[in-house]
């Protein structure tokens, strides 16, 4: 008879010591999942922000917008008109939710005709889309005041037509920029580097804020926003703005510590406006678009203002 005990002794062996290594595995990895759950919650608090969400929002939206730069420059019109649109209604709805009425479907159609003539006409194309897509929302608006329930006296009036300025002004001119800017000879390069400045600016306010911020910038309109988290986005876009500037933009290097600089300005401006906006109008979001983020508004906002400086900067330098 042949004694098999001593090979099952060992086969058992090792299915008891895999079973004993895939639990403890399981219990590791559920460890580490809640470790970096709490981590998540905590910086959660402290900036405001959900980090993994960001990250995954910041990096579908920053890929659409680099292929479409690269490959096909068309694509960025079509998917800069269409943030351009949802931004408007955005906007318009928040601004509804605080008492001020502006027609949506001028207001729409004003924000895809300016970004089709900023890409096919130039900026003058672009103003005159603009004054007419403008008075077509005003007169829109007036033309409401025969419904009895969108009637309202001279001061609620006034108020609806400022808000409607505002939306065509904010974001429909200022979204547009880009698309303008993209159309110049080698404005896609130009696009390209504004906006990865912007996100080195996001990124170094957001992880020189997270680790070392203590001084509040402005406390009545953003409260997360800190000195620290300025100079450390200062940093890294100066950093940034050289390396592009040289590679990039085919720039003198000082040219990139003066490219830093101004985003570092107008993106930080584009966030502390964004802020005071809403908080005139006793919103937390602009809308509910991006689940746990809010709007797209919410999330480029740094980018519409640091448009109209990287195509000035444009007009000036190249």
């Amino acid at each position: 008879m042949t004694d098999d005990s001593g090979s099952r002794g060992p086969s058992k062996q090792r299915r008891a010591s895999a079973g004993i290594s895939r639990a403890e595995l399981e219990d590791r990895v559920r460890a580490r999942r809640e470790q970096f759950e709490e981590a998540n919650e905590r910086i959660t608090a402290r900036s405001g922000r959900n980090l993994l969400s960001a990250v995954a929002i910041g990096l579908v939206l920053g890929g659409l917008m680099f292929v479409s730069l690269l490959f096909v420059t068309e694509l960025f019109l079509v998917f800069v008109g269409l943030i351009a649109c949802i931004g408007t209604l955005e906007l318009v709805g928040a601004l509804k939710r605080s008492g001020r009425y502006v027609p949506v479907i001028p207001s729409v159609i004003s924000a895809a005709g300016v970004s089709i003539a900023s890409f096919y006409a130039g900026a003058s194309g672009q103003w005159l889309t603009l004054l007419a897509g403008t008075g077509l929302v005003l007169v829109w608006r007036l033309g409401m005041l025969a419904n009895p329930a969108h009637r309202a006296d001279a001061k609620q009036l006034l108020r609806d037509l400022a808000a409607a300025v505002l939306v065509q002004t904010y974001v429909v001119f200022l979204a547009s920029i880009s698309i303008l800017l993209v159309a110049q000879p080698d404005g896609r390069w130009w696009v390209l580097a504004f906006m990865l400045v912007v996100i080195c600016v996001d990124t170094g306010a957001y992880a020189a804020g997270l680790n070392f911020g203590k001084h509040p910038m402005a406390p009545r309109i953003s409260p997360k926003k800190t000195w620290e988290g300025f100079a450390g986005a200062l940093l890294v876009a100066l950093v940034a703005g050289v390396l592009l500037s040289i590679f990039m933009l085919h720039q003198p290097w000082w040219f990139g510590l003066i490219f830093g600089a101004v985003l570092t300005l107008t993106a930080t401006f584009g966030d502390l406006a964004e802020s005071l906006l809403k908080r005139d109008m006793g919103i937390k979001d602009m809308s509910t678009w991006l689940p746990g983020h809010g709007g797209f508004l919410d999330r480029l906002d740094s980018m519409l203002p640091s448009a109209a400086a990287a195509y000035v900067l444009f007009i000036v330098f190249s």
